[in-house]
C-alpha cells in the first residue's frame, strides 16, 4: 500500500502547466508514430507493411518471431515468392510461399496456390471452404526484407496477456510520474 500511496502523492504534487506539458508531448509522440507509419503504408502499398511469422511453416527459410517487411506492387506474381495473405473468415494473416501460379487470359486473372515451405501439402485446406486458388484480393504483401527473432516481443504479448497489461501499466506511470 505504500507504493501506491507515493505514486498517488507524486502524481498530485505535479503541477498543471508540467502535467499538460507531459500530456501534449504525449499526443506529439503518438502523432507522430501515426504519421510514419500511414508514410510506411503509403511507400509500400500494404495495409500492414510488417508482420510476424508466428508458426514454424516457413522454416528454415524464415522462423517463428521473425519479422517481416512487406511491399505490394503491380507486378504479376510468380511462383516462389513470398507472400502473406488472409483467408475468408480466419482474422491472422499467413506466410507462405507461392508454388503454382494460374493465370486466365479471358479476365486478366492471376490466382495463385500457396504452401508453407516446412508443410508437406499445399495451403488448399487452409482456404476458405471450396476454394482453390487465392485471388489478388487476398493478398497483403510480399516480402521484402526481415529481421530475426525481433517478433518473439509480439508473440510473447499475445500469448501472455498479462505482461501486455503490465508494460502498459509500466508505461503509463512512468509517464505519469516522471518530471522534465
Amino acid at each position: 500500500m505504500g507504493l501506491l500511496n507515493e505514486t498517488l502523492n507524486s502524481v498530485k504534487s505535479i503541477p498543471i502547466r508540467q502535467a499538460l506539458s507531459q500530456a501534449v508531448g504525449l499526443g506529439i509522440t503518438v502523432a507522430s508514430a501515426l504519421m510514419l507509419w500511414t508514410a510506411i503504408m503509403c511507400v509500400t502499398g500494404c495495409e500492414s507493411p510488417v508482420v510476424v511469422v508466428l508458426t514454424g511453416s516457413m522454416e528454415p527459410g524464415f522462423s517463428r518471431g521473425d519479422l517481416l517487411f512487406l511491399s505490394m506492387s503491380k507486378s504479376p506474381i510468380r511462383a516462389g515468392e513470398i507472400v502473406v495473405f488472409n483467408v475468408d473468415g480466419r482474422e491472422i494473416p499467413i506466410v507462405h510461399r507461392v508454388i503454382k501460379v494460374h493465370e486466365q487470359r479471358d479476365t486478366g486473372e492471376v490466382n495463385v496456390l500457396t504452401k508453407g515451405d516446412n508443410n508437406k501439402k499445399d495451403d488448399i485446406t487452409l482456404y476458405a471452404h471450396g476454394q482453390n486458388w487465392l485471388q489478388r484480393h487476398h493478398i497483403r504483401g510480399r516480402a521484402a526484407g526481415f529481421l530475426p527473432y525481433i517478433g518473439w516481443v509480439t508473440i510473447i504479448m499475445t500469448e501472455n496477456p498479462i505482461i501486455k497489461f503490465v508494460l502498459i501499466g509500466a508505461l503509463a506511470l512512468l509517464v505519469i510520474t516522471s518530471y522534465n
